[in-house]
């Protein structure tokens, strides 16, 4: 893969992505294009409407045509980067596929979108069967939902769309958020270790069912320790930081200190060093808040976190 797949999936259900609108979807549901995990499959597992496929699978097409799936982003941002996966479709995945993207405000229907102007990021390309195709995107525009296009007809298991998070903030003007949240375009610019997960599942939305949705280092045989920067949202004033250790019950720090700077300014203290507890969400409230752009939170001597959250509001 390459180097855009480190960059977050825009479209994944966990994070908000759901696929609105499909011109047919008979033998598999359009739902699994962007679910979380990888593609599974059992072989001679049949339905009332043949093999069971963990993808989205249309019907031979008899007309001209192809078909088409709309996905919402559930963090509209610049696309950088697509993965079109055919896991698993041997004999009925589509030779060639393209992808469009638009952005439309507010929540709009399958209707708004059809009339929406559609910009053309991935030109029809070749597909292969039980395979993971990624093709980079040149373009530097907004967008809120792709449609993914497969010709004539058949089976994709999953689309990837990866790329940078661009939110709408002033829908929190007046009002406090969470800084370093993904949702709100906060980023991990730099991390000490990512041996068993990314460093960006820390700030991402929801909660962690597992370990593997967080962040986790290798464990150190050092005298270091390991961290993480976060460029946060926006300018803020940071009043409550979230730490939340939920199902690292052998591998939380013992301890995390968090360090904040303005600008390319002076790292100091907004959380000195303090114990935590494994399996533990921990709330505190931090004294004399100053507004910052960027946070470090350094962990004690390795471990994990499942989420980071750094409420407060905009300078």
């Amino acid at each position: 893969m390459t180097d855009f797949t480190r960059l977050p999936d825009l479209a994944l259900r966990s994070y908000g992505g759901a696929v609105v609108a499909a011109s047919d979807e008979s033998f598999a549901e359009k739902e699994a294009l962007v679910r979380p995990d990888r593609p599974g499959f059992q072989a001679e597992t049949f339905g009332n409407k043949g093999q069971v496929y963990d993808g989205w699978e249309t019907r031979r097409r008899r007309t001209p045509g192809y078909d088409w799936a709309i996905v919402r982003l559930g963090l509209p941002g610049v696309v950088r980067g697509l993965v079109i996966d055919t896991a698993w479709f041997k004999g009925n995945y589509p030779p060639h596929a393209s992808v469009e993207a638009c952005e439309v405000p507010g929540h709009p229907s399958p209707e708004d979108l059809s009339a929406a102007a559609w910009t053309e990021i991935l030109p029809r390309v070749d597909l292969k069967g039980d395979a993971e195709h990624p093709f980079e995107v040149r373009s530097a525009q907004r967008f809120t939902h792709v449609r993914l296009n497969m010709y004539p007809d058949g089976g994709i298991a999953r689309l990837r769309v990866h790329g940078e998070v661009r939110p709408d903030l002033s829908l929190y003007d007046g009002l406090s958020l969470d800084l370093a949240a993904l949702a709100n375009g906060a980023v991990v610019t730099e991390c000490s270790n990512e041996f068993y997960s990314a460093p960006h599942h820390a700030i991402a939305p929801g909660l962690a069912r597992h370990q593997a949705e967080g962040w986790e280092t290798a464990r150190r045989r050092d005298a270091g320790n390991d961290w993480l920067v976060i460029r946060l949202a926006a300018r803020g004033l940071i009043r409550l930081a979230e730490i939340d250790t939920t199902n690292l019950l052998y591998n939380a720090p013992g301890e995390i200190r968090l360090q904040g700077r303005d600008g390319d300014g002076a790292w100091s203290d907004l959380l000195p060093r303090t114990r935590l507890q494994p399996d533990t969400p921990h709330r505190f409230r931090l004294a004399e808040p100053r507004p910052v752009t960027h946070v470090r939170a350094d962990i004690y001597p390795d471990g994990g976190l499942a989420r980071i959250r750094l409420h407060g509001t905009l300078a």
